[in-house]
């Protein structure tokens, strides 16, 4: 019995692995490739002015947007990609927590018969809120 278990903790462990890696490499070397690519530095500059009130560098927008859009996965690759520090990968982990999978999460709350808008209110102003805090307070 403990083997049985043991095999499949094993192969559902792989399994999970692999589906993650899926979401996280291609993201991680596309994010690696814009870097080196004038793409990233117009992206950066253009979300600066904003980014820069939250704490965080232009390019971590990236990150917002795939989080926001998809699921948490895509944004870790995009994260560890770029060269963020401590207090910056602080402020963009608690923003995502807030706010992840935005289109995903917002579908399924109308489909249970919630009204949308205040939750997407709700959501985008906490991650932007805590956001302020955490880079006035870190």
């Amino acid at each position: 019995m403990f083997v049985r278990v043991f095999k499949r903790g094993f192969l559902n462990g792989i399994q999970i692995t692999w589906e993650l890696a899926k979401a996280i490499i291609p993201v991680y070397f596309i994010i690696t490739f814009l870097k080196y690519t004038h793409a990233l530095d117009w992206i950066s500059e253009a979300c600066q002015p904003f980014m820069h009130v939250l704490g965080l560098p232009g390019e971590a927008s990236l990150p917002l947007v795939l989080g926001n859009a998809l699921t948490l996965y895509p944004a870790i690759g995009a994260i560890e990609a770029l060269a963020m520090d401590v207090k910056q990968i602080t402020i963009i982990s608690v923003m995502l927590l807030f706010s992840h999978s935005l289109f995903l999460e917002l579908a399924v709350s109308k489909k249970a018969g919630v009204k949308v808008a205040p939750i997407l209110i709700l959501r985008v102003v906490t991650a932007v809120t805590s956001a302020l805090l955490l880079n006035i307070i870190l």
